[in-house]
């Protein structure tokens, strides 16, 4: 028998380093995105009244939103989402999920509750944003979810928020809102009616603050909106092509611009947005010393009535939106110009019947109710 000889060293193969494996969260946290750059809200041409139902809702958070409605290619998604570069700061509770308000402590999340007993509250400031509702998220995406059998084990822990909680204080912005599933509808009915988000699945229910200015765009030869979501939503546009031929070359021009030279575009109108971000913020420290007067509230009382509207709602909805116009336009009085463009906006999907038999809303017998001509 031969035997064969071996010769070398005997290396010990090392094992592999297992990695640590990366979490949702350290995901979210890396440059997972292309950035967008974002056309300027100031370089839209025309369509005033779109843009003023914005700047008021961002002036004046109560308003309670607006409903964008017209053909495609208006600018309605763009004027939506430029809109984020010139919201104002809010101050909110640093690492809260939920945007918590830290002056309104009635509200605070669980979270917040717990760092406020073990006095580890700290502040600082965030710009509000634009939170977007995609038309196909699926419930849990929406409204949170919460992992039955950690949630009896860990209680709250288990809760995985979802778009409501990124939304509170903030602007939830749902393009195509008309096509929107009926569990999401409900959700956001559910929410802006308590301004609360409650979830609750196998006897477990968790809720947390949902206070957020709902913004919808929608092309109406695709379907209509749920009057119940329609209803609790403030203000109402509608936004058509421009018929204007030199507006109309100003829109291809420009846009063509930015499509070339997206940076020195925006460079072109910094000073316009920073002058729309001063008068915001100053028509929001202003607003406060604004009030109506008794004769403000009797016009707009008589505006409701010939009308016919339904409810309330739009009286008050009326004398906040001009509240807020008068104050953007730095009046220190509610006149009936702030009144007239305020209805303009609350009253066309509030009608209860067409008023004066007419086929549609008529801004021209808004007016002559208000002169006392009718």
């Amino acid at each position: 028998m031969s035997f064969t000889n071996i010769a070398g060293t005997i290396r010990e193969v090392p094992k592999p380093v297992e990695k640590k494996r990366t979490t949702f969260d350290e995901i979210q946290k890396t440059a997972t995105k292309t950035k967008r750059v974002m056309y300027p809200i100031s370089g839209i041409v025309g369509q005033e009244m779109m843009l003023r139902a914005l700047i008021l809702n961002a002036i004046n958070p109560s308003i309670g939103g607006v409903l964008v409605r017209g053909q495609k290619g208006t600018a309605k998604s763009t004027a939506v989402r430029g809109l984020a570069e010139i919201l104002p700061e809010i101050e909110v509770i640093s690492g809260c999920k939920y945007n918590c308000d830290p002056m309104d402590t009635d509200t605070f999340c669980w979270e917040c509750v717990d760092k406020q007993r073990k006095g580890q509250i700290k502040v600082e400031k965030v710009p509000m944003k634009v939170v977007d509702l995609p038309v196909g998220a699926t419930e849990d995406r929406v409204v949170g979810s919460l992992d039955i059998e950690k949630a009896v084990k860990e209680g709250t822990q288990a809760f995985e928020p979802g778009i409501l909680a990124n939304a509170n204080r903030n602007i939830l912005y749902v393009d195509e809102i008309n096509l929107l599933d009926d569990f999401v509808v409900d959700a956001l009915l559910d929410a802006a009616a308590m301004n609360v988000n409650t979830v609750e699945r196998e006897g477990i229910s968790v809720s947390h603050p949902a206070n957020f200015i709902i913004v919808g765009s929608m092309n109406p030869e695709e379907g209509e909106l749920r009057p119940q979501l329609l209803d609790r939503i403030a203000l109402q546009v509608e936004v058509e092509g421009i018929i204007d031929i030199e507006q109309r070359v100003e829109i291809i021009e420009r846009r063509n611009h930015f499509n070339d030279d997206p940076q020195g575009f925006r460079r072109d109108f910094e000073s316009e947005q920073d002058k729309l971000r001063a008068k915001i913020l100053k028509a929001k420290q202003a607003i406060g010393r604004i009030s109506a007067t008794r004769d403000n509230l009797r016009t707009i009382a008589k505006i409701c009535v010939a009308f016919n509207v339904d409810g309330h709602r739009a009286d008050i909805m009326i004398e906040r939106t001009a509240r807020t116009n008068a104050a953007y336009e730095g009046r220190e009085r509610i006149t009936n110009e702030d009144i007239i463009e305020a209805a303009e906006m609350v009253l066309p999907h509030r009608m209860r019947k067409k008023p004066f038999e007419e086929e549609e809303f008529s801004a021209e017998q808004l007016r002559a109710v208000v002169n006392g001509t009718v």
